[in-house]
């Protein structure tokens, strides 16, 4: 791809750059990146890998703006609110920088979907926050042979590492998968999500710069990559540490041996999949179905899982708060219901449904999740008080 005058004036910083040059630039028109979520990561993703000039980007994400959001996901603004993410980063990238062509998939990714979207991209980004996507984008890319690009937040730490597990023309891999890096997933509920512990506005930010920056060395073949390196930032204290990860010869994804030749169930892999339980009750209560129980007085304890400040925008009346991640050391508290109905409940059911799994891990015996949360409840209910949320 040639640069036309008006590329020459844009991209001229790149151009005086002598590692760099006409040659990485027109490389970078000519490439295509699938980022998967448009959300913390995602969003100052988009905006600097747009501006660099990157030809052609995939934004996949399912969900809409929510106000929460504004204070990291920097793509998106106040009147987005409401406005599926894609969407709306399209829209922001079109404005800084109308070379690129952008294509929106307002859509999870799936076992279905994932291979005939990730074929259509030269490499991968990650930047969602839940361990079923990881090892699907992961499985994904070592299927594909592409390079996929991992970045995560937490609080005020990122990770960030390159997975590259794409044979040389001696047969061997290059680098390490995240299957090598975690082989198994860890327990539903034992890592919490932003939305349970928080993050600084601000990190998202830094460990997307690092995810953009391997992005351009891998499609321009500059530097040396982050490869078999895992990169980990503490902003509390401005610190780097990195460690070397190593291929996995036994991987059942990238090893010696594959034995995952295909895309799975990856809820069910990680433990998420709302199969059939132990328990003969049923897993979920509609709100309409709860409330007709609350009409009635029928005893039980509502438990709502999300943090303290989120009471203060919206409650149901009768709650008992227990933020999720204190779950697991406040058993006691809520122990005389063993026996009795409990109803877990948080923002939009996802929260809720870990904790589930926890009191039932515990030996809690009648245990429901309120289906859609407190967002399905105000809905149902027509509770005004709630609609703000």
């Amino acid at each position: 791809m040639t640069l036309t005058s008006a590329q020459f004036q844009r991209y001229a910083r790149h151009l005086t750059l002598p590692e760099f040059g006409v040659a990485a630039q027109e490389k970078l028109l000519a490439s295509s990146i699938l980022l998967i979520g448009a959300g913390g990561l995602g969003s100052p993703l988009a905006l600097y890998l747009a501006a660099a000039g990157v030809g052609r980007l995939g934004i996949m994400d399912f969900d809409a703006v929510d106000v929460s959001n504004l204070q990291r996901q920097v793509i998106h603004r106040t009147q987005d609110v409401g406005t599926p993410k894609a969407r709306s980063a399209k829209r922001a990238v079109n404005d800084l920088n109308p070379d690129v062509q952008v294509e929106i998939y307002e859509e999870g990714i799936t076992s279905s979907n994932a291979l005939d979207i990730l074929a259509k991209y030269d490499l991968v980004i990650d930047g969602t926050d839940n361990f079923p996507t990881r090892y699907l984008v992961n499985d994904a890319a070592v299927l594909l042979g592409k390079v996929n690009i991992y970045g995560s937040i937490y609080r005020f730490e990122g990770q960030a590492t390159v997975f590259d597990s794409r044979k040389d023309a001696d047969g061997k891999r290059r680098g390490p998968c995240y299957r090598c890096l975690y082989p198994e997933p860890p327990s539903p509920g034992e890592v919490p999500s932003c939305a349970e512990g928080g993050v600084l506005g601000v990190l998202p930010g830094i460990i997307a710069m690092i995810q953009a920056t391997e992005a351009i060395k891998s499609l321009t073949g500059m530097g040396d990559p982050l490869v078999g390196r895992f990169l980990r930032y503490d902003a509390m204290t401005m610190t780097f540490r990195q460690l070397k990860i190593r291929h996995d010869p036994n991987c059942p994804v990238c090893g010696d041996h594959p034995t995952v030749t295909k895309l799975i169930d990856y809820e069910q892999f990680c433990g998420m999949r709302r199969g059939e339980e132990s328990s003969s009750d049923a897993i979920e209560m509609n709100c309409t179905d709860y409330a007709a129980l609350r009409e009635r007085g029928e005893t039980h304890l509502l438990l709502d899982v999300r943090e303290p400040f989120e009471l203060g925008i919206c409650q149901i009346d009768g709650n008992v708060n227990i933020p999720l991640g204190q779950l697991p050391s406040r058993l006691s508290e809520i122990a005389a219901w063993k026996d009795k109905l409990v109803v877990c409940q948080c923002k939009s059911g996802r929260r809720s449904m870990k904790a589930l799994e926890t009191l039932r891990k515990h030996g809690f015996q009648r245990v429901v999740n309120l289906e859609g949360g407190i967002l399905a409840w105000g809905e149902a209910t027509d509770d005004a008080s709630i609609a703000p949320y």
